[in-house]
C-alpha cells in the first residue's frame, strides 16, 4: 500500500465520487470542515497540563489518530479540488520557512520570524 500524496488524494476522490458527494464539497464547506475537524482534534488537549498530555495520548491514541486522519483527508481533497499539488505547495512553504527561520537565528527558540 502506498502513501504518496497523489495516491492518497486519488483514493479520497474515488471515495467522494462513488458517493456523489462532490456537489457538497465546495471550497467553503471543505475549509469549514477542516476547521471543525481540527477543533475535534484540539478538544483532546484543551485544558490539559503537560503531565496530563502523555496519559491522554496513550489513552485516546486511536481517537486522536482518527481526528488527524480526518483533517488530512479533507486537506488533501481541498487542495486537489482547488487544482493545487499539495506536495508542491508544502515544499514551497518549507522553502519559504527555511529562509524565514535560518538555523543560526532560530535554533532553540520559538520566536516568530519577524522577531528573530
Amino acid at each position: 500500500m502506498s502513501d504518496s500524496i497523489a495516491e492518497l488524494t486519488a483514493q479520497i476522490q474515488d471515495f467522494v465520487d462513488a458517493r456523489e458527494w462532490r456537489k457538497y464539497h465546495n471550497a467553503k464547506d471543505l475549509a469549514v470542515a477542516i476547521a471543525a475537524e481540527a477543533g475535534e482534534l484540539m478538544q483532546h488537549f484543551v485544558w490539559q497540563q503537560e503531565e496530563q498530555i502523555e496519559k491522554r495520548l496513550e489513552k485516546n491514541r486511536e481517537e486522536i489518530a482518527s481526528e488527524i486522519a480526518d483533517v488530512a483527508i479533507l486537506l488533501f481533497e481541498f487542495a486537489d479540488n482547488l487544482g493545487m499539488n499539495l506536495g508542491e505547495v508544502m515544499q514551497a512553504k518549507i522553502a519559504r520557512n527555511d529562509v524565514r527561520y535560518p538555523v543560526e537565528k532560530s535554533r532553540g527558540n520559538n520566536l516568530k520570524y519577524s522577531e528573530l
